[in-house]
């Protein structure tokens, strides 16, 4: 799942300490290793479904080879996470895994986990520590897990696995980790990059080698 940065409207609770541009350009770093990642995922097809869908010029010149590019538009994120899953589901994958763009760090082991309890499952989560979820796996499509929930707040695992539940689906969750919203996540993700494998996070790393010393040493420090 994935936005198009534009400055001023991607990851404004990261301004301060990055301004506008620097907060997109960091977005636009972290989406395209988290679609890096994904690529390393063996026998799966991978599909960029973003938003809002006149973003297509930009996503073909971003665009991983052998991937699909898929247009989604919709007034939150759970219209888009729903819309995306209909036409997963119309193209009869069998299991279906949906990833946020702005977790580059997370261990691939946590998305063959998910494929793997997707054989015993009908639902499952990967819990963001946020109290949302990075990802969400599924064989079938329930409308329902994607409506009336509170988008962008610390209720989304809970209210999710409460529609769950009232749904009679049997659900397992995948290791917690954390995407990037904050400076706090920022900074993190930065003394975790020095100890990830050099030939991952390489636009990420990139966007912080491109800060200029001083500055740098005030975000981090």
């Amino acid at each position: 799942m994935a936005k198009q940065p534009i400055a001023g409207r991607t990851k404004t609770r990261l301004v301060p300490p990055f301004n506008s541009q620097q907060s997109a350009d960091f977005f636009e770093a972290l989406m395209l290793d988290t679609i890096e990642l994904a690529r390393r995922i063996p026998n799966v097809e991978l599909t960029i479904a973003f938003s809002p869908s006149s973003a297509l010029e930009y996503f073909n010149q971003t665009r991983f080879p052998q991937t699909e590019l898929l247009p989604v538009d919709g007034s939150n994120i759970g219209d888009c996470l729903l819309e995306t899953a209909k036409m997963m589901i119309a193209k009869n994958h069998t299991r279906i895994v949906l990833m946020n763009s702005d977790g580059p760090s997370l261990p691939p082991e946590y998305i063959l986990q998910a494929y793997t309890l997707l054989e015993k499952n009908d639902l499952v989560l990967g819990p963001s520590e946020d109290g949302g979820y990075y990802l969400c796996g599924f064989k079938k499509l329930f409308p329902q897990l994607f409506q009336g929930i509170a988008w962008s707040s610390a209720r989304v695992l809970a209210q999710t696995l409460e529609r769950a539940q009232s749904l009679d689906l049997k659900v397992a969750l995948t290791p917690s980790w954390y995407d990037i919203d904050t400076a706090a996540d920022a900074r993190r993700l930065f003394r975790d990059s020095l100890s990830i494998p050099i030939d991952h996070l390489i636009h990420t790393r990139t966007f912080f080698q491109r800060i200029p010393d001083p500055e740098r040493r005030l975000l981090w420090d």
